[in-house]
Formats: C-alpha cells, sequence, structure tokens
C-alpha cells in the first residue's frame, strides 16, 4: 500500500505524520477479554478525563484545529476518537460491532488519533492519497448514510473517499469476512514517537484478539 499525503493537507498541517498498519487477521463477532480491556479502559479515563478536558489532549486538539483550517467545525462533525472517548465519559456503552471494528475503537480511545480501518481487498488500486474533501463530493459513512465531507481531511482510491477522521465508508468497511486489513492512524500532532507507539499498540492487539502476527507497519508524512 502506497500513501500520498496532498499539498493541500501540508499547506493546513505541515506536521503530520501518520502510520499504516498492515495484516491478515481473522475476525469474530465477539471477544470478551476485548471487551474487559475496553471497559478497564474507560474507567481510567473517567478518573482523569471530562468531557471539557478532553478537547486539551494533543492528538485531538491538533485534529480539531485541521478541521478549523480545512473550513470544518469539529464540534457539529466531532473526530470519531473524540466522540468514543466522550461517550465512555458521560457514561454511555460504546457500540459492540465485531472484534475488529471494536479493537480499532480501543486504539483509537487509548491514543486519541482518529483511525482508519478497512477491508484492504476492497480498495481500488494500490494508493491512497490523504486531501480534503470537495463541495458535493459523494460519500456515504459507515451507518451514517450520505455525509457532508466538504472540508474534511480525507483519504482516497482510484474510485473516491474511502476515509475521514470522523467516519470511514461504507465501500470500504470491515466485517466478519475481512483478512487483509490495513489500519492508518493520523497523527495532526506530529508526534512520530506516539504514533509508532500507537501503530505498535494495534500490532500487539491484532496479535493477541484476531489470530494475526501483527503484520507491518510504516510511518507517512
Amino acid at each position: 500500500m502506497k500513501i500520498i499525503v496532498s499539498e493541500e493537507i501540508e499547506k493546513v498541517c505541515p506536521e503530520f505524520v501518520g502510520a499504516c498498519v498492515e495484516a491478515e487477521v481473522v475476525n469474530t463477532s465477539y471477544d470478551e477479554a476485548l471487551w474487559t480491556e475496553i471497559e478497564s479502559l474507560g474507567e481510567k479515563l473517567r478518573r482523569e478525563l471530562t468531557t471539557e478536558s478532553l478537547k486539551d489532549l494533543p492528538s485531538i486538539a491538533a485534529t480539531r484545529r485541521v478541521y478549523r483550517s480545512c473550513g470544518k467545525d469539529p464540534s457539529r462533525y466531532r473526530p470519531a476518537s473524540e466522540a468514543l472517548i466522550r461517550r465512555m465519559l458521560q457514561g454511555k456503552k460504546l457500540y459492540q460491532r465485531d472484534t475488529l471494528v471494536d479493537l480499532v475503537n480501543l486504539a483509537s480511545i487509548a491514543y486519541g488519533y482518529s483511525i482508519g480501518g478497512f477491508d484492504a481487498d476492497k480498495f481500488s488500486g494500490d494508493t491512497l492519497t490523504l486531501g480534503i474533501g470537495r463541495e458535493g463530493e459523494p460519500y456515504e459513512g459507515i451507518g451514517r448514510g450520505m455525509i457532508n465531507i466538504h472540508g474534511l481531511p480525507v483519504y482516497r482510491d482510484a474510485i473516491g473517499g474511502v476515509g475521514t477522521p470522523t467516519s470511514d465508508h461504507e465501500r470500504t468497511k470491515m466485517t466478519l469476512n475481512t483478512r487483509h486489513l490495513v489500519v492508518l492512524v493520523n497523527g495532526y500532532d506530529g508526534n512520530e514517537q506516539r504514533v509508532s507507539e500507537n501503530a505498535e499498540y494495534i500490532q500487539a492487539l491484532l496479535r493477541r484478539y484476531c489470530q494475526s502476527d501483527g503484520g507491518k507497519y510504516f510511518l507517512y508524512r
């Protein structure tokens, strides 16, 4: 997989660094041990954060700044990491989907980065380009229907958009049949060490819960 960061993203976030994790996996409908880990992290976050202080986490604050720079209101179109942690802080249960989705959500909550998880066999071509959504650009968010991605950072393959920090696309979503996984960690704060740690954490989770060797990852900017 080749990933290109466009000039329009470089202009609004020259410090951006991303990580791409690619692995062979086996998905399951539910993993009790994974959910124990998720709930334990939720308890920790409720002791340490509030819905207001959450916005000051460097990974989330940086993503919100990029949204504003691109012309999007981050309170109306919340980055997924912020929305997930916010839900936990409010004492609400996370939606349980399947092990891969739940695992990616855990990795996002643990580090505060918005993370895209994809069935790589559904990509068109072998290159993803990170750009900014255009006016009227069609995009079907997972479980959301058509959403307005104008002003949102967006990854595109040869057909069109596949992922934004708010929602990934229905076309390339992970399912129980997913075997070839690609996960993208979006570090709009430019913290290469923390982005790398998040990628390695994802690899560890894949080894623990998805019958995987963890695959490999690389950084891009």
